[in-house]
């Protein structure tokens, strides 16, 4: 049984106020590549060719009953540079247990047992249904009791192009950040109501009617100012309003050319959005060079974001 599922690029979230009765919120693109590949099959004992694998495999024990498995991970989502490796996998093993031994699972049953997607809910619906994606937070006193209500889905364009960078420099920094997270998030101060408000209003009165009308220049420039004004209530916990200087130059560059270009979760991850696949593919070459003589290099490249979600190849 092997399950193939998408990775994704946050844009942000536009309520940490919680002076509303609910927290977080999330926009996002499910994307191409690079996506989460796995096998599941029947097996003696459970074992895994990844130890995160094994771990959400024991979570999904303690809430169901099935016999033993082997998961076999065959192509990776990059892990910790914020497109959603940990999530999309949690949810693909499930997926693939329930329809391997036909226990009708659904998939906010799967990311409670895993406890992904309750937090923000963007590679929940990535991975269900695909797309442009606006989740609509959790209640607080719910917090990782239900998954985020879906607000609004969309297709993405064929004719939209991401250019996606993941500097190599910054990786290694991040890991420290990333290992705190949960405590971070548990501990997060609370976001003036008038940020949350402007944050709402740019999503309800920019991004979505844009989006809607295929105005991808107004859509573009909404998107940007959300991460941009978001990225400055989180700057007490990077660099600035990026998680580096490196970013914030590679953001600079894709913007000389792009008609947005945000960072994703924590970074070091960024993205621009293009409708003509010769200014992708400049960007994409500009972005490259700028990484390769200012740091470590990295990976850059051009995909189109995934409408469809997860999907069963066989089995």
């Amino acid at each position: 049984m092997r399950i193939r599922a998408p990775a994704h690029l946050h844009a942000g979230n536009p309520d940490l106020s919680g002076d509303m009765g609910r927290l977080f919120g999330t926009l996002g693109f499910a994307i191409e590549f690079p996506y989460l590949e796995v096998e599941i099959r029947e097996s003696e004992r459970d074992k895994s060719n990844d130890e995160d694998a094994l771990l959400f495999l024991k979570r999904l024990r303690e809430s169901f009953e099935f016999p033993p498995v082997e998961v076999e991970v065959k192509h990776y989502i990059p892990k910790w540079v914020g497109v959603g490796f940990h999530t999309t996998l949690a949810l693909s093993i499930g997926i693939g247990i329930s329809k391997l031994y036909n226990l009708n699972l659904k998939l906010d049953e799967i990311a409670l047992a895993v406890r992904r997607g309750l937090i923000t809910a963007l590679g929940f619906y990535a991975v269900k249904v695909g797309g442009f994606i606006v989740e609509g937070g959790f209640p607080i006193e719910k917090r990782e009791k239900v998954v985020p209500p879906l607000i609004f889905r969309g297709d993405v364009p064929e004719n939209w192009f991401f250019v996606v960078a993941i500097p190599e420099t910054p990786r290694r920094k991040l890991l420290d950040v990333r290992k705190v997270e949960d405590e971070i998030l548990e501990n997060l101060k609370r976001m003036p109501p008038e940020l949350a408000d402007r944050l709402s209003r740019i999503v309800l009165m920019k991004i979505l009617p844009s989006f809607i009308e295929r105005d991808i220049r107004t859509f573009g420039e909404g998107l940007y100012q959300f991460n941009n004004l978001l990225g400055r209530f989180w700057s007490d916990y990077q660099e600035s309003v990026y998680c580096c200087d490196l970013v914030e130059e590679g953001i600079k560059i894709m913007l000389e050319d792009a008609y947005c270009a945000c960072q994703t979760s924590w970074g070091p991850t960024f993205y621009g959005i293009v409708d003509d696949i010769s200014i992708a593919e400049r960007i994409r070459d500009k972005v490259k060079r700028f990484l390769e003589e200012n740091g470590d290099g990295g990976e850059v490249f051009i995909t189109k974001a995934n409408n469809r979600g997860a999907v069963v190849l066989d089995g």
